[in-house]
This record gives structure tokens, C-alpha cells and sequence, in this order.
């Protein structure tokens, strides 16, 4: 596909989004009103710093290559998913069997910026990145 072509459809699948979308205004009533429907409270503080003691103890093993705890980290199900930097495994013998491989990172891997928003008590949705 030659550029003009690229550029045309990145264009006009921008336009679309813009001409779809409410105004943000309207967007945090929407979120309000489904949160009050749903009673689904967004980011409990002792959820988020459950989320955040898990989290850090799983990067630390990934920086340490601690496989007994970055194995526990998931839960033994062919349906858990891993995605990857360079992969993406799916099941936990998958994940298990990568694991197998770790080393200690050196120089341990550093994140800028790690967020970490919660849905209820039994959601969580974590961005990280380095």
C-alpha cells in the first residue's frame, strides 16, 4: 500500500473516532452513571495497594530470576495469558515452561511510570513501563 493510501485511511479512521465520540464531558457522566448502576467502585485504595505489594514482589523476582515466585504469580490454568515483551504465552505450563529459562536481569530492569487501576475487588488492569 503506497503512503497516500496509508496516510487517506489513518486519516479517515481519525475522523470517524472524532466524529463518533462523545465530548468528554459526556463521557465522565456516562462513567459516573454506569459506575452508580453497576455499584463497580474504581480504584478501592486498599485494592490498589494489594495490586501494588503483588506487583512489586513480581518485579522483583523478575529482576532477582526467582522462578518459584514468578511462577506463583500465575495462576495454574490453560487459560491464564502471558503477553511478553517478545512473546506471548498462553497457559500456565506455557508460562511455567518460559519461566524455566529466567536469569537475574543485570542491570536489574527500571520502570518510569507504573499504573495500576482497579475495577471492584476482582479486577485490575496494570500498564508498566520501562
Amino acid at each position: 500500500m503506497n503512503r497516500f493510501y496509508a496516510f487517506a485511511l489513518a486519516a479517515m479512521a481519525l475522523l470517524c473516532f472524532m466524529v463518533s465520540s462523545p465530548p468528554k464531558w459526556a463521557l465522565a457522566q456516562q462513567t459516573a452513571q454506569q459506575s452508580a448502576k453497576t455499584n463497580l467502585e474504581i480504584d478501592l485504595p486498599d485494592v490498589v495497594a494489594e495490586v501494588r505489594t503483588a506487583y512489586d514482589r513480581y518485579n522483583n523476582a523478575v529482576n532477582a530470576g526467582n522462578i518459584a515466585i514468578l511462577n506463583s504469580t500465575f495462576r495454574d490454568d490453560p487459560r491464564t495469558i502471558r503477553y511478553g515483551q517478545a512473546e506471548n504465552l498462553y497457559g500456565y505450563k506455557q508460562i511455567e515452561g518460559f519461566r524455566a529459562a529466567a536469569r537475574p536481569l543485570d542491570p536489574p530492569r527500571t520502570l518510569s511510570k507504573t499504573v495500576i487501576t482497579t475495577y471492584g475487588r476482582d479486577t485490575t488492569f496494570i500498564a508498566a513501563f520501562q
